[in-house]
């Protein structure tokens, strides 16, 4: 149990919801909003049908699946998907429902991988993702340079947890498919005028409105 003096706690999913948009994980995280939409629910069958992701048979490899991991130098917690263990080797899988698309899943897998190393006390150089979209395993290493940036970002989230942070909305290509679009309201809260304006048809003094 953490006590005063712990740091916060930061969940390993919240590290792709970070790196995608910062707006987004401090939505879900400090202002413990959610919302569905057809890509979230999607996300969710998905990982439902791990099992039945991928079909080939790897001869000697233990698989485990819905894994949970921790990692008390980061303060980090979580699950991974699936993990398989090459010897005593293991190697985290993490499950996509759509297509390649930047780093942010990467940094989280690579979450999974520091954990597992502490958990277990043996190197975990690489990890891989599934797309569902595409049908294709695409294996991430996890070099200096996306252990650094992994824990860089972990750091800005407990900072945006301890700090209670609400970023600025990015009002761009990616709120459309946002499941947290009418949460987040960019095309609003981006444009000073239009809250102005807002505010000035919400409230009104007594006295400045004609009878």
């Amino acid at each position: 149990m953490l006590s005063e003096e712990d740091p916060i706690e930061v969940l390993l999913s919240a590290i792709e919801h970070f790196s995608y948009c910062p707006r987004q994980c401090a939505l879900i995280h400090v202002e413990q909003s959610y919302s569905e939409n057809i890509h979230t629910v999607r996300g969710t069958l998905a990982h439902e049908r791990v099992d039945s992701g991928e079909r080939t048979a790897r001869v000697g490899v233990v698989v485990r699946r819905d894994v949970p991991l921790w990692s008390e130098r980061l303060w980090v917690r979580g699950k991974a998907d699936s993990v398989e263990f090459y010897g005593n080797v293991p190697y985290p899988v993490e499950y996509k429902v759509g297509a390649p698309k930047g780093n942010h899943a990467a940094l989280q897998l690579c979450a999974q991988g520091l954990c597992l190393e502490e958990m277990l006390g043996v190197p975990v150089p690489a990890g891989a993702i599934f797309y569902h979209k595409v049908r294709r395993r695409v294996e991430v290493e996890f070099s200096p340079q996306l252990r650094a940036d992994t824990e860089a970002v972990i750091h800005a989230i407990r900072e945006t947890l301890v700090q209670q942070i609400l970023p600025e909305a990015p009002n761009d290509a990616r709120c459309p498919q946002c499941s947290l679009l009418q949460v987040c309201l960019p095309h609003v809260v981006s444009e000073a005028h239009r809250i102005g304006g807002l505010q000035a048809a919400l409230f009104h003094p007594y006295g400045d409105v004609d009878d």
